[in-house]
């Protein structure tokens, strides 16, 4: 305890590191804002792909790849701590840009989506987590909400900048230049200017309390379905991904066959990100008036604005209405997120968190083959239905099942160890 005792937590206290990991992680939302715009419309109009299943293949490979290794990144963040596994996530995204560049095939992209899901899970992993170590118990929801609203706009830059590049240039080279020079910047900060922040969270673990230590495979299990508001959280970080994969798959390529530019597609796009922002404040609501309203309110208000877009024509309603859903993501998404950062012990915090994100972002692969499926085999709307079919149920299991996890106010408690579960055991490896 002698090495943590002078330390303190805080968002104020700590402003330097915690403005660097915004940084980093608004160039992580540049990274993958950097394809939404442009690769969708690359496979159809370079590459010659015809299928929108094989078109949306590419989502899949990123998402099963950035679920799996963001349950890893949690427990490799608890055992090496989190500037190693960050560091890591940007030299694996040092191959992307060429990749993307000189692509002969669909598959080439498929496997620079393998690295981007790598990269995503690994910076984004670590930049949350050490957001929640330097900001303390009582600013976790506005280090969450800033965390995410920094990281959606930098999405939305991504997704804007390089569509105008496409539409005043090309569809490549020109965008991916922009990339790489967004991942080398990232890489270099990691290295020379981020600090470990592990030490920050042992502050304010209890080590004597019987939740403490869980080993990895139990704190997999109470994370998936261990406990009930857990589930209820990780099935609606699964669902709402459904809409993130709509706005990368599915509206790109509605959009542009019902005449819109380009250019325009990278607003309408951007517009749904950008909403991202109020994060900020949907996080510091969260810290006031508890985690379950906005996320109960968001599912809803996601699904109504997904399902609006195949109701109405032309730009300004489809911009409208991608804000709508944008909005409803802000309400949800970083406060999803909080629920399992509150109910795990701060010694297996990292790990409880990449049992979530694991599950949550398996919603990008599980989404991108049912919207693919949809769109290739009813329609394009058909897509827009069923992922705002799903919010609205998902939404109804979170208002059923998810309790309060606020740390003043909140009624969740975790559940009580097995009679025959040592109260104190090391983390597996």
């Amino acid at each position: 305890m002698s090495e943590t005792s002078d330390l303190t937590q805080g968002i104020r206290e700590h402003l330097g590191q915690f403005s660097l990991h915004v940084l980093l992680v608004f160039a992580t939302g540049l990274t993958i804002g950097s394809e939404r715009t442009v690769v969708p419309v690359l496979g159809e109009d370079v590459l010659g792909v015809e299928s929108f299943l094989v078109i949306g293949s590419f989502v899949v490979s990123f998402g099963f790849v950035k679920a799996l290794l963001n349950l890893y990144a949690g427990k490799w963040g608890e055992e090496y701590g989190r500037k190693p596994v960050l560091v890591l996530g940007w030299l694996t995204a040092l191959p992307i840009p060429i990749i993307l560049i000189y692509a002969p095939n669909w598959s080439w992209i498929t496997v620079g989506n393998i690295l981007l899901g790598v990269n995503q899970a690994l910076t984004w992993s670590m930049a949350i987590n050490a957001k929640i170590d330097l900001a303390g118990p009582e600013q976790r929801g506005l280090a969450v909400g800033i965390d995410e609203a920094f990281g959606y706009t930098g999405v939305a830059a991504g997704a804007w900048i390089t569509g105008v590049i496409a539409g005043q240039m090309s569809l490549r080279p020109e965008p991916f230049y922009f990339l790489a020079a967004v991942v080398v910047l990232a890489f270099l900060i990691s290295i020379f200017l981020i600090k470990e922040t592990v030490q920050l969270a042992q502050l304010e673990g209890d080590d004597d309390h019987h939740d403490a230590n869980l080993p990895f495979n139990e704190v997999l299990k109470r994370a998936t379905y261990g406990d009930r508001t857990l589930f209820a959280a990780a099935q609606a970080g699964h669902i709402e991904n459904f809409v993130d994969t709509l706005f990368w798959i599915a509206v790109p390529l509605y959009l542009t066959s019902q005449g819109l530019a380009i250019e325009a597609v990278g607003v309408v796009v951007g517009v749904h990100s950008a909403m991202y922002f109020l994060q900020i404040g949907t996080g510091g609501l969260a810290d006031r008036i508890g985690r379950r309203p906005p996320v109960i309110a968001g599912m809803f208000l996601a699904g109504a604005g997904v399902l609006g877009m195949v109701f109405v024509e032309g730009y300004l309603l489809w911009a409208i209405l991608a804000g709508v859903s944008g909005l409803g993501m802000a309400l949800l998404y970083p406060n999803l997120m909080t629920v399992p950062s509150d109910a795990a012990h701060p010694t297996w915090r990292s790990a409880g968190m990449g049992v979530y994100r694991m599950w949550r972002d398996a919603g990008y692969g599980v989404g991108a083959i049912l919207i693919g499926l949809s769109m290739e085999f009813i329609n394009a709307e058909a897509a827009f239905y069923m992922t705002a079919i799903l919010m609205f149920i998902s939404g109804a299991v979170v208002f059923l099942w998810m309790e309060e996890t606020h740390p003043e106010f909140g009624t969740h408690e975790p559940p009580a160890p097995a009679p025959d579960t040592p109260a104190h055991v090391t983390t597996d490896d």
